[in-house]
């Protein structure tokens, strides 16, 4: 009796192994993936991801692995920690802040600062320029100098400050 129960706990361990076997596979080797929202959480500060709007993803490092945010000042100071930070085939999409269904290149897209995004970072990505957007090294500078105040990170005055 007891082989038998062991028996058929291997051959379910096997089938499931199997199972995300197949599902990884079926993950795309570019671009975004699925984010399954109030559900996935933010790879840099564990919180869920519940706002589409900001939502980020980066992908690169081993395996060309996809890391979830919830906010673009997540997953610049994830990235900045990063050994692949500089390598060129690392992909940076961000959702469209308007919409929250359409993923950008966060490289090409135009950020508008002054909104409550999900970690205070402030940015949100729109497809095309508008009067008070900046490009994204515009952002991403802004973004560090917040960052460092939100969080107290060295090089900062250690005050919270818009």
């Amino acid at each position: 009796m007891l082989h038998a129960i062991r028996a058929e706990i291997s051959r379910a361990v096997l089938l499931l192994a199997m199972m995300l076997g197949l599902a990884a596979c079926n993950e795309p080797k570019t671009g975004p993936v699925e984010i399954r929202y109030g559900r996935d959480t933010c790879e840099f500060c564990n919180m869920i991801i519940s706002d589409p709007r900001y939502a980020t993803q980066i992908r690169g490092g081993p395996g060309h692995e996809a890391h979830k945010f919830d906010d673009i000042g997540d997953a610049l100071l994830f990235l900045e920690r990063q050994t692949w930070k500089d390598d060129p085939n690392v992909e940076f999409w961000v959702m469209d802040v308007e919409n929250g269904k359409t993923w950008l290149d966060a490289r090409k897209a135009f950020y508008l600062g002054g909104l409550q995004s999900p970690m205070a970072h402030g940015y949100g990505a729109l497809a095309e320029p508008r009067p008070g957007t900046v490009g994204f090294d515009t952002m991403r500078a802004l973004a560090k100098k917040r960052a460092a105040k939100l969080y107290c990170l060295p090089g900062s005055d250690g005050a919270i400050s818009q």
